[in-house]
């Protein structure tokens, strides 16, 4: 019988916490891809979502590469410290280019995920555009592989993301309130 990999089982983990999500009512899935990569023999899965009334969206990626596989399928080939998926997680979202506004969303990662978590922000903008508002890309890269035995860390990854979502669409909101008044 097929014995599903560790990159499968995560996937399948994560897909069902964000489609319950999803149903629920709580979120829109707004993207999904699985891809298998021939050339490279690896294979990524990305999911994207928002709030359900938001703005603000999140991709989740899952990427497996065949040393992860090869460690999972041939134990005594590689360490078992490469089996499993590396995770990646973005967030979109767009406002105005102020330092101030950078710094309150780093604080809100910080909040949520930690101090000592890895959080890059990046900018994207169109240069003719003014007044310039960007498109500010927060990504936070675990740096490590994720395995089979943190499967409730994933469960508790997806709530995490949600309770971003609500903090950084909160953020846009305020940031809307204000240029209105």
């Amino acid at each position: 019988m097929f014995d599903p990999t560790a990159f499968d089982n995560m996937k399948v983990i994560i897909e069902g916490a964000l489609y319950d999500l999803d149903l629920s009512g709580d979120i829109v899935i707004t993207d999904r891809n699985d891809i298998v990569n021939l050339a490279k023999m690896s294979r990524s899965f990305e999911i994207s979502f928002r709030l359900a009334d938001g703005s603000v969206s999140t991709k989740l990626e899952l990427k497996s590469k065949l040393v992860n596989l090869a460690a999972e399928l041939l134990p005594n080939s590689l360490p078992e410290q490469f089996a499993g998926s590396y995770v990646r997680l973005q967030f979109f979202l767009e406002h105005a280019e102020i330092l101030s506004e950078f710094q309150t969303i780093e604080s809100i990662f910080f909040t949520i995920w930690g101090e000592k978590r890895k959080i890059i922000q990046s900018v994207e903008y169109n240069p003719l555009n003014k007044p310039r508002k960007i498109k500010n890309v927060i990504t936070i890269d675990f740096e490590r592989i994720i395995n089979e035995e943190q499967m409730d860390d994933l469960m508790e990854m997806t709530e995490f993301m949600v309770t971003t979502l609500e903090h950084l669409q909160a953020f846009v909101d305020d940031r809307k309130k204000g240029v209105k008044e």
